[in-house]
């Protein structure tokens, strides 16, 4: 088993910075990809961005690109999402999710076993 526990968040005005971090634990060794989802309240759970836990490759959502930054320390089997030039549009629900498979589209949160508890990012206009 594994077990993911988010930090960060908050609520900030529109164009400022927020950072998320997930600390993962128990069996990390057999994770291949952890990345980021957000949910806003009435719509689908959708990816924010995923990191390749061995070889560290990053995968973006078109809608972050050039804002948002998905890193790790692999010491601290943490993984971080930087937020920046942030947008209303960037309000919901913000989940840490691990996956110890290494078929299926990154974005799919079906393909995720484990998943953090959510923290909340709220941006203002």
């Amino acid at each position: 088993q594994v077990q993911l526990v988010e930090s960060g968040g908050g609520s900030v005005q529109a164009g400022g910075s927020l950072g998320l971090s997930c600390a993962a634990s128990g069996y990390t060794d057999t994770i291949f990809w952890m990345g980021w989802f957000r949910q806003a309240p009435g719509k689908e759970r959708e990816g924010v961005a995923v990191m390749h836990t061995r070889y560290g490759g990053a995968i973006y959502a078109d809608s972050v690109k050039g804002r948002f930054t998905v890193s790790q320390d692999n010491g601290k089997n943490t993984l971080y999402l930087q937020m920046s030039s942030l947008k209303p549009e960037d309000t919901a629900m913000y989940y840490c999710a691990a996956s110890s498979s290494t078929y299926g589209a990154w974005n799919v949160p079906s393909n995720y076993r484990y998943w953090g508890q959510g923290i909340q990012v709220a941006v203002s206009s």
